[in-house]
């Protein structure tokens, strides 16, 4: 009896064990943002996105100009303005002032917008691409080391050259891969990288 107790013991305790195996996590991890940035693409999209940010720039910068131009003015004039001429004259520079502020959140927003279009494409690809790999390799989560910091990540993990694969030879040079991701616009008209 003893032994058959023994017995039914060490089958739990292997079944157990081989049960808590089978059901561990694995995790993979990828640099997403070099992934992204290494598509033959990413140029292509990054002058789009420089060329329709420009375009509001110029309009901005025109306007500044203005606003320092009609500011001038206004400095060199002042001491000679009667009270009513001044009063306008500052109300036009705040009005031009706030023309300028709803102007350069517009152009934020329609380079954001822009950015977003023409990313989804290439980002939707990519995504596709690592979520192939990681259930043909057995991953359960994969983790965008651009964004977190891996204190161990060991280079079996690593799917870059697996998701690059996957793409396969338009990823590597070819033309009829989808469009690329630009570099995300910043708050104040810059781009920086994503």
């Amino acid at each position: 009896m003893k032994n058959l107790v023994k017995s039914a013991l060490i089958a739990a305790c292997v079944l157990l064990t081989a049960g808590f195996a089978k059901a561990q996590t694995k995790l993979g991890h990828i640099n997403f943002q070099n992934l992204v940035t290494a598509t033959p693409q990413f140029k292509t999209i990054q002058g789009q996105i420089d060329a329709f940010q420009k375009t509001y720039q110029e309009t901005l910068t025109s306007m500044q100009q203005e606003l320092q131009t009609k500011g001038a003015d206004y400095q060199s004039k002042m001491a000679t303005m009667t009270d009513p001429v001044k009063a306008k004259t500052e109300s036009e520079l705040q009005d031009l002032q706030k023309r300028i502020q709803d102007f350069s959140t517009k152009a934020q927003n329609d380079v954001q917008a822009k950015y977003n279009e023409l990313t989804k494409p290439l980002l939707d690809q990519l995504r596709a691409a690592i979520n192939a790999v990681a259930k043909e390799k057995g991953y359960n989560y994969v983790l965008d080391s651009s964004t977190t910091e891996m204190l161990v990540s060991p280079d079996a993990d690593d799917l870059m050259a697996a998701v690059k694969a996957k793409l396969g030879p338009s990823f590597a040079g070819g033309a009829t891969a989808p469009a690329a991701a630009p570099t995300r616009p910043a708050g104040n008209g810059a781009t920086k990288k994503p």
